[in-house]
């Protein structure tokens, strides 16, 4: 491939029982970022890509995120997107397939996903 590194795609999945809902995760590693699925049953109902800039301050600026598809009233994956890509300093494409009323849900499910980062960051 003219000289670059190419590793393809590499796919890892892992699910977790958090408040009485199986929820399940799907990562795709992409060369310089990652997509991440979750959800309860097989629905992509909603896309959001994050990355960060290289304009404004580097210390406290947030990476730039737009949703690509979906409602956008539901800002769970955009959220979720821009902070992932702030912990990462990679390009997140992330696809929130869970209800959003349950703030617990969420924040419970987040800190499932830092907790995989942390145990397998080579899967990111």
């Amino acid at each position: 491939m003219n000289g670059t590194d190419f590793e393809g795609v590499k796919v890892h999945n892992f699910s977790e029982k958090i408040l009485e809902q199986v929820v399940h995760f799907h990562v795709m590693k992409l060369s310089g970022g990652f997509f991440l699925w979750l959800g309860s049953a097989p629905v992509l109902s909603n896309l959001a890509v994050s990355m960060n800039s290289r304009y404004g301050s580097k210390k406290d600026s947030m990476p730039l995120s737009t949703l690509v598809m979906g409602d956008p009233s539901d800002t769970a994956a955009n959220s979720l997107a821009q902070r992932l890509a702030k912990r990462t300093k990679k390009q997140v494409f992330v696809s929130y397939s869970l209800p959003v009323s349950d703030s617990s849900l969420s924040l419970l499910v987040e800190n499932r996903i830092k907790k995989e980062l942390e145990l397998h960051p080579e899967r990111f």
